[in-house]
């Protein structure tokens, strides 16, 4: 998505079991001068307030401005309200723009079909 310098320094997964919040890590410049910090979860269920406190709180703990936090479900209003209230800079993407990323950076997508919509050329009959 344009961040880092390559796709090897744009960023680094950190996150395991018990990872205190952060799963990965993303330089915001090609010089790591800011990062963004992320937090993934694959959920069937809602992401509500208290995984946004969570990852607040692990902000802060990183002494972090700026987080993402990626579900493949959805975030309840009272999770967003949370975000929207805090000093740090918390974005949401939910199923359905992570699906919609996918596809626009091709990223864990696959071809199944190409068309090719063509119109008549009116240079191609023009008199010289």
């Amino acid at each position: 998505m344009g961040y880092g310098g390559s796709k090897a320094e744009a960023g680094r997964a950190v996150g395991k079991s018990r990872d205190g919040g952060i799963d990965g890590i993303i330089n915001e410049d090609r010089l790591g001068l800011d990062a963004i910090y992320l937090q993934a979860k694959r959920w069937e269920g809602v992401v509500g307030r208290p995984e946004i406190m969570k990852f607040v709180g692990a902000l802060a703990g990183q002494r972090a401005t700026k987080g993402v936090f990626i579900t493949t479900s959805w975030f309840t209003q009272e999770a967003k309200d949370y975000a929207a209230s805090s000093q740090y800079k918390v974005v949401f993407i939910d199923g359905a723009r992570l699906s919609d990323l996918m596809i626009e950076h091709n990223l864990g997508v696959s071809v199944v079909a190409s068309y090719h919509l063509k119109r008549i050329d009116s240079d191609f009959f023009a008199d010289e």
